[in-house]
């Protein structure tokens, strides 16, 4: 995404008409002609029935191949690709396009029907259909290039230099969270020097007192002589200065003025204790009942109450002095902890995105209307348009709709395959797929196209390169060219492509049914499989004996509750896993909850793809971290943590890649596996956590049923190491998400029979909590750990300060915990004291 108004918004602006003799004509192509068959566009932007319906949205792209490729290009960027995730599709431009009929009596067959379309960069294509609306309303009144021209100006001029690029990570973070303040620290308007240096002096002089029955901090508000300048939000209860946000007042009982205050108020809060609060008084879980309360001096203060918003605002863990608090604007940058670390900061919410910081708040001018535009801050390039994983599974709900010969790519449950996941086979073993919408709006078919392409990226976190063979609306003029191509997903409306027999798997949106092609044996032949382990995989057709697949780890450690001896055709785990879907759709958890289970989904499937190239290559794989156990260090080894896919026991590996060894080879031989391979090496080289599997050492918190004392200790140690900058600690946040529990399997490290993973797990959730977006995770914690958490973070910041007080000069600032913690480690006694990290790194996510 461009940060800058270099007008690349829209690349070109089409209409098309149907004319009553020549049919449809690509009448305007502005600013100039593509260079692309004008058949071929008039046919796509005019579908068929198109005078059936009063309005239609199609999408379409360019730049997929060469029939349909841009010459030249116009506004389009050249980089290696967006989100950090290695190169993409040169050039790939998304269309969409708005059809509208008008009836008419004096034309040919009673209506009007014109198209009108924009090619743009941007997945996000939902935002510019009022727009679009308003252009064609303006069309039909004015026919003529003009309108085009003003469409094309108003859309280039829209305002996006503000808007924040979020990392991936940053990215899966977000879409995960329902909080509408997520990430309201990057929405900082830019500030100068002096502004950062007003506010460091007066962040350092917020307080708490923990004595007085509630924390309260102080928080800016402005008098009534300015009140104009004051925005003042509903949610949180807070009054913010736009002028100032981190401007402070007194607290409630300190009868000082402001300017005595933030210059020469030296007194520190009280040494805190357990038994200075009680549940419900510590930052850590200020929350959206916070109120705003009148000081004695007429000031009001913030008190803050569970589950808040205030964040980072509260108190620090223990005394410090104000001379080690870093500036608010360099949060991003704290890469190093010193002895002076860096302390929570308070968030300001600019009033552009008071609403919902999901999305950037911008405006297009267009005929003296400004439309707002809603601009999701978190799509991921495989996700084009407003696409639903709901509406695709309740129309594809019942593998007994399922019909034709079954083939081992497909069929991972035998007969009991749902059509689900029979579609993501098809998706990621590169077959050729048709949605058929037989009268049915032509914008309907392609919302299932995007969807589907949705579906086997796993929302495109974790895979690619399905948009650039997608067509979400094909038709007869240009089947010759994709037809040729050897796997497409496209969306039809006519039914002569079912008896066309050009397909692999065609799927009726009408009826719900799916059909796989007669064919299917002949055009993909099962081959031998390697040897995995001294055990051959044999080839079959029809009913496959498989016993489990990819899911996530919870299915995986349910089936093996719910397996009964023997072989079975039913594949538990893929039940398992879309019974949890179907019982989140129908207890309405939402989109969002669906589409993070199909991300795990996704992710496990790769990871035991990784295991399967490492037992058929002899030991290496390409896509992920090798998978070896945890080394305590017994005969004479050296101290190790695990890494790779986890298994709930030792009979799972076999089972798992028996039943998804087929799949795995076919998507190996696709263009996904190849973006796979470029995703991990480029992330290896990037990830802000690097050294060790962190998503394995959490899967094992999560999943397993033993797990060593000094391997959790080895765990807890790893990660305070190697979670502080601010990054790191949003890579951290991206694979314990809110759906997975958030912060809890970390939290229960505080009742770890070991002091040592105690002092461990508070000294982790101290660096969570230095960054905001660490801070709302704390909260979401319920109280009972979070009270764990306070009281022993207090306990153990007392116990070193009195540990360090013999030595420490009486006019140098109290060190950091996190320094005097490392120092104490270095003295431990300690099972895990004197360990090496491993070679490996850690396992990101292809994107």
């Amino acid at each position: 995404m461009s940060s800058d108004n270099s007008g690349d918004h829209c690349a070109f602006v089409l209409l098309a008409e149907f004319d009553k003799y020549e049919g449809a004509q690509l009448r305007y192509q502005f600013p100039q002609p593509l260079g692309v068959d004008e058949g071929v566009l008039a046919m796509s932007m005019v579908p068929d029935g198109a005078e059936t319906q009063s309005d239609d949205w199609t999408v379409f792209f360019l730049n997929q191949t060469p029939f349909n490729t841009i010459a030249p290009v116009l506004a389009l960027e050249t980089d290696g690709g967006q989100d950090g995730v290695g190169p993409e599709q040169p050039g790939l431009l998304c269309v969409l396009n708005l059809v509208r009929t008008k009836l008419d009596k004096a034309e040919y067959r009673g209506a009007t029907v014109r198209a009108l379309a924009i090619c743009t960069r941007h997945p996000f294509i939902q935002v510019f259909k009022p727009i679009l609306l308003m252009a064609m309303d303006d069309y039909f009144s004015d026919p003529s290039q003009d309108c085009l021209s003003r469409l094309f100006d108003a859309i280039n001029a829209m305002d996006l230099s503000d808007a924040p690029i979020l990392s991936r990570a940053e990215k899966i973070v977000m879409r995960c969270s329902d909080r509408t303040d997520i990430f309201s620290e990057k929405i900082l308007p830019q500030e100068t020097e002096a502004t950062r240096f007003r506010s460091a002096s007066t962040a350092a002089n917020s307080s708490v007192d923990l004595s007085s029955g509630a924390s309260k901090s102080s928080r800016s508000t402005k008098t009534s002589t300015d009140s104009d300048s004051t925005h003042s939000s509903s949610e949180d209860g807070v009054a913010v200065s736009s002028n100032d946000p981190y401007r402070s007042r007194p607290r409630a009982g300190t009868g000082g003025s402001s300017a005595s205050s933030s210059r020469g108020h030296q007194n520190k809060p009280p040494s805190p204790s357990e038994a200075s609060f009680s549940l419900g008084e510590s930052a850590v879980w200020v929350g959206d009942e916070s109120t705003t309360e009148e000081s004695n001096d007429g000031n009001s203060v913030l008190s803050m109450a569970p589950s808040g918003t205030l964040v980072g605002g509260g108190s620090q863990l223990g005394s410090q002095d104000k001379n080690s608090l870093h500036a608010p604007s360099s949060v991003h940058s704290q890469d190093t902890y010193l002895d002076n670390g860096p302390t929570p900061t308070p968030t300001y919410r600019h009033p552009r995105t008071l609403k919902d910081t999901h999305f950037f708040n911008t405006t297009i001018a267009y005929k003296g209307h400004q439309l707002p535009i809603k601009m999701p801050l978190s799509t991921f390039p495989e996700e084009v348009g407003d696409y639903s994983l709901i509406t695709l599974i309740k129309v594809f709900n019942s593998h007994q709709q399922v019909s034709g010969p079954m083939h081992p790519h497909l069929h991972t449950n035998g007969p009991q395959t749902h059509p689900i996941i029979l579609l993501f086979n098809a998706l990621i073993t590169g077959k050729r797929i048709i949605f058929l919408g037989h009268k049915r709006p032509a914008g309907e078919v392609s919302a299932f196209v995007l969807s589907a392409c949705a579906l086997g990226s796993g929302c495109g976190v974790v895979l690619r390169g399905f948009i650039e063979r997608a067509f979400p609306y094909a038709n007869l003029q240009n089947r010759h060219e994709w037809e040729l191509l050897p796997a497409y997903i496209a969306g039809v409306t006519n039914p002569i492509f079912e008896s066309s027999r050009m397909w692999d798997l065609l799927l009726d949106i009408g009826s719900g049914n799916v059909v796989v092609a007669k064919e299917i044996n002949t055009t993909y032949p099962p081959a031998a499989l390697p040897s995995l382990g001294g055990f051959t995989l044999n080839s079959r057709t029809g009913t496959l004996k498989s016993e489990s697949s990819a899911a996530s780890e919870d299915d995986m450690a349910r089936s093996k509750d719910k397996a009964e001896p023997g072989p079975r055709a039913e594949n538990n785990v893929d039940t398992l896993f879309i019974e949890d879907i179907r019982s989140a759709i129908e207890f309405r958890f939402g989109e969002t909850m669906v589409r993070m289970r199909f991300t795990e989904y996704v992710q496990r499937f790769v990871r035991l793809a990784a295991r399967y190239e490492e037992s058929a290559s002899g030991g290496t794989t390409n896509i992920g971290c090798p998978t070896v156990a945890f080394c305590d260090g017994s005969q004479g080894r050296a101290i190790r943590l695990g890494s790779g896919i986890m298994f709930s026991d030792d009979a799972n590996p076999m089972k798992e890649l028996t039943a998804n060894a087929y799949r795995i080879e076919a998507w190996r031989k696709t263009n996904s596996y190849r973006y796979c391979v470029e995703d991990f090496n480029l992330m290896q080289a990037t990830n802000a956590i690097q050294g060790f599997d962190v998503l394995h050492q959490l899967v094992r918190l999560r999943h397993a049923r033993t797990m060593p004392d000094a391997e959790v200790a080895l765990v807890m140690r790893t990660l305070t190491e190697n979670v502080k900058s601010y990054e790191q600690v949003v890579e951290l946040l991206s694979y314990v998400i809110p759906q997975g529990g958030g912060l809890l399997h970390l939290a229960f490290g505080l009742f770890h029979q070991q002091e040592f993973v105690r002092d461990m797990t508070v000294e982790l959730l101290n660096q969570l909590r230095c960054y905001p977006i660490g801070v709302l995770f704390l909260q979401a914690m319920n109280h009972f750990h979070r009270y764990a958490y306070v009281r022993q973070a207090y306990a153990l910041e007392k116990r070193l300060a009195q540990e360090q007080q013999p030595t420490q000069p009486g006019n140098q600032p109290p060190q950091h915990s996190a320094v005097r913690m490392t120092r104490a480690m270095s003295s431990s006694k300690s099972i895990v004291s004197g360990f090496t990290l491993p070679t490996d790194k850690a396992t990101p996510r292809a994107g």
